[in-house]
């Protein structure tokens, strides 16, 4: 299966910031969730699950993150940090790892959710 990226378009900026700005009581800083639509984090995150994703949520090594590619692309992978440089890298070893900026980062997973219970579960 292909990898999956979301391009980040500058229209979806300005829709968001312009609402925001016209007194939407959402905030840039809520917590939202996504679809995981590939393979590339199994087994832990399986294609088809719900995550939420909290941009105030503590960025640290083996954490879950959500971040922007060097392509401008949305991708969702696990932060690792070493030597003071930072890499993104799937738990599925068919992709390739990575390194970022930190401040590509844009937020923590902090839950995982499925259609059973026993799929929910919590990350801090």
């Amino acid at each position: 299966m292909a990898e999956v990226r979301i391009a980040v378009s500058d229209i979806f900026k300005k829709d968001i910031s312009s609402a925001l700005q016209e007194g939407s009581s959402c905030s840039e800083a809520e917590p939202f969730a996504l679809q995981v639509t590939d393979n590339s984090m199994e087994p832990e995150f399986d294609q088809g699950c719900i995550i939420i994703i909290d941009r105030s949520g503590i960025v640290r090594d083996g954490a879950f993150v959500f971040a922007k590619d060097s392509h401008d692309e949305y991708i969702f992978r696990r932060l690792r940090i070493r030597d003071g440089r930072h890499y993104l890298e799937a738990l599925n070893p068919s992709y390739a790892s990575f390194e970022i900026q930190p401040q590509q980062v844009e937020g923590v997973i902090t839950q995982r959710a499925g259609k059973r219970r026993s799929y929910h579960k919590w990350y801090d």
